[in-house]
């Protein structure tokens, strides 16, 4: 009985304290934010109704790049020779790749170009000695087949993989190279790759960058790959098409282009004072004045991380990245002179703002914190355009990219809002320039090791340690979905709680580990 009265006694008190806050801070506090979300809704919906208007356009128009720029095929000049092709470098940054460094050098050994007209250039910074040899010893397999193929070392890991490109660049032969293609390790070109992006480069000395699409060879390996797929190329499909055929600009994928070195070496180089080495080195680049073409019907092979850690570290990378390099070069863009004020709003508003802070934020603040709170605040309402049809609007502009995914498009929803959660938090910590605000982990791919240790491990039993697999902030963010979704349907007039209830089945599927592929360990 006593202990009864406690409880009920501390129910109570519990009930007091929620009514004497709740009315003067939590209401007027959840108010505001339900504003300022509902603003960075519009802001996000205007962007992508923009994007789709131009993405129409472009079709009906059908303004290709071949037509915009001048294009002619490179042709075989009988009193030059082979001196007709420009050199060109390839670089292949790599790291402990042990089951994929065979697919870019194989790919990029056989590319279709005069063989004394290009360098291979393999940047290996792997900690692990037998991985080494393995990557050495299949440089020197290719080279003694006639590839001009160089195998690169260096005593440390400065800057990453912006350090190693920087020192590759150093090196004297390079001075005898017009342009410089780069693949990470996963990246396999068709043999014409060069054929199809160089003659930009000849033929418009404007051009800087020729960025090509990427081409997932693992899309169909798990649910998780799939939405990954869905998610990338509306940024290859949309994005990067729009920022092409109107300002000359996107931000470089870090492989699968091509680079005017001369374009390079004007904008500073590489620098490694963020995770995106690429995107810093693609706005100076432009704020130089140069001009990028993105060549969409050109697709370069390579493999999306299918485990859900390795994909943790990559979204962090990529979400912390852009915004700590837009906090570094905000005051810069501002101030150039070189470019038109319609393109540094461009950059500034569209390319960063909106895309790279409002996106990430306004997903997990409104759609995973705020919007439930109002169920548990009535005084709080959110108007139906808000919460129903803007996202609505915004999910089908985005699934667009990808027609045969478009059922899936649910799961994708409540997987964005998930990955919003580590997107949100390595924003901020990009912003502030927090503790882990320049921590790289290379994206960690399979090729086909999955394949050869599920087979090997058939007939045995796979053992993971649950800590490995626990994810406490999926698991909060789940556990108070799920309470609001509880109150919504017992008290609430929201109606939220379907909703709710599948996001935070979303979030513990997430939060235990169940997300992408496992591999067996040894």
């Amino acid at each position: 009985m006593e202990s009864q009265d406690g409880t009920i006694a501390l129910t109570g008190q519990i009930g007091l304290i929620w009514k004497q806050t709740k009315a003067p801070l939590l209401v007027p506090f959840l108010k505001v934010m339900v504003v300022v979300c509902l603003a960075m809704s519009v802001m996000l919906f205007v962007e992508r109704v923009y994007m789709g208007i131009v993405i129409v356009f472009l079709k009906l128009l059908g303004r290709k790049p071949e037509k915009m720029y001048k294009w002619e095929a490179i042709k075989d000049d009988v009193e030059l020779g082979n001196s007709a092709y420009p050199m060109v470098l390839i670089q292949i940054p790599m790291y402990n790749e042990k089951e994929v460094y065979q697919l870019s050098i194989g790919a990029t050994c056989g590319l279709s170009w005069p063989a004394d007209r290009i360098i291979i250039q393999v940047l290996d910074d792997s900690t692990d000695r037998a991985i080494k040899s393995m990557v050495e010893q299949e440089c020197k397999r290719w080279a003694s087949k006639g590839i001009n193929i160089k195998y690169e070392i260096r005593d440390n890991r400065n800057g990453y993989k912006a350090g190693a490109l920087k020192e590759g660049m150093k090196h004297s032969y390079v001075k005898q190279c017009d342009y410089v293609a780069i693949f990470d390790a996963d990246f396999q070109p068709e043999p014409d790759f060069l054929y199809r992006t160089i003659p930009f480069l000849i033929n418009n000395p404007e051009i800087a960058l020729v960025q090509a699409r990427w081409k997932f060879v693992n899309s169909d390996e798990c649910l998780m790959t799939r939405m990954q797929e869905m998610s990338l190329d509306y940024h290859f499909i949309v994005e990067q098409e729009v920022g092409s055929s109107t300002y000359a600009f996107f931000g470089f994928n870090g492989t699968a282009g091509v680079w005017r070195i001369s374009a390079l070496n004007e904008a500073g180089g590489w620098k490694d004072r963020t995770t995106v080495e690429d995107m810093d080195l693609a706005v100076r680049a432009s704020l130089k004045g140069w001009k990028f073409v993105y060549v969409g019907n050109l697709k370069v092979k390579n493999e999306l991380p299918s485990t859900f850690k390795a994909y943790r570290y990559q979204q962090h990378r990529w979400s912390c990245g852009p915004a700590n390099l837009f906090k570094k070069m905000a005051i810069e863009i501002i101030r150039n002179r070189k470019v038109s004020l319609w393109k540094k709003f461009y950059v500034i508003y569209s390319f960063f703002f909106v895309r790279k802070i409002v996106a990430h934020i306004v997903t997990f603040v409104f759609y995973c914190v705020v919007l439930p709170t109002t169920v548990l605040v009535p005084e709080v309402q959110v108007p139906k355009w808000g919460a129903v049809y803007i996202p609505s609007i915004i999910t089908l502009l985005n699934a667009v990219g990808t027609p045969r995914s478009l059922h899936l498009v649910m799961f994708w929803i409540l997987f964005e809002n998930v990955m919003s959660l580590h997107r949100t938090k390595a924003t901020f910590i990009g912003l502030l320039e927090a503790g882990r605000v320049n921590e790289w982990v290379v994206t960690e791919k399979l090729g086909d090791a999955l394949k050869a240790k599920s087979g090997a491990k058939a007939s045995k039993r796979t053992h993971i340690r649950m800590g490995e697999r626990l994810h406490l902030l999926e698991l909060g963010v789940g556990a108070y979905l799920f309470f609001c979704g509880c109150y919504d349907m017992g008290f609430g007039k929201n109606r939220y709680f379907i909703f709710l209830f599948l996001q935070s089945i979303a979030f513990f599927i997430a939060g235990f580990g169940y997300v992408g592929t496992f591999v067996p360990t040894s």
